[in-house]
């Protein structure tokens, strides 16, 4: 009972973030940084490491952060928000360390699959220019890996 609580939490506010994110390109402090907190206190109610959930919400913050920061320098504009990397701190709080890499593959996959196949349905190439917001697939990613972990179809070592 406890485990689907914890998963109704999670997955609520992700689909609310998703939804605010695809509406107004922003993820709002408001959302993501109780979801972090959320994310650390189910690990400390669990017995999962927090050690390895905490490194979670630091290193998917401190990583969006400096591909921010980078891709800024090399490109003169900006190429990812601080609410991506506050939503991905999130996902390393609730899923730990260990599932950074499958969140970003996941949601990196997904978000390029939507523009492939949005640009073959309306004929053109994609537009470099355009914007997209890429809350909406780190949502999805973390709940997919979230639901993984939890069926025990990954490693359990957070």
């Amino acid at each position: 009972m406890e485990s689907l609580a914890l998963t109704l939490v999670l997955f609520v506010s992700l689909a609310a973030l998703a939804v605010i994110d695809a509406r107004t390109m922003r993820l709002p402090d408001w959302l993501t940084l109780p979801l972090i907190a959320a994310g650390l206190v189910m690990a400390w109610l669990t017995q999962a490491s927090l050690i390895s959930h905490a490194a979670g919400a630091l290193i998917g913050y401190g990583g969006l952060v400096a591909l921010e920061i980078a891709y800024r320098r090399l490109r003169g504009r900006d190429g990812i928000g601080r609410g991506d990397a506050k939503l991905l701190a999130a996902g390393g709080a609730w899923c730990g360390v260990w599932a950074l890499p499958l969140i970003l593959l996941a949601a990196s996959v997904s978000a390029l699959t939507v523009v492939l196949v949005s640009s073959l349905i309306m004929r053109r190439g994609p537009d470099p220019s355009a914007r997209l917001a890429f809350g909406p697939y780190l949502a999805l990613a973390i709940a997919l890996v979230w639901a993984a972990s939890q069926a025990g179809l990954t490693p359990v070592l957070s």
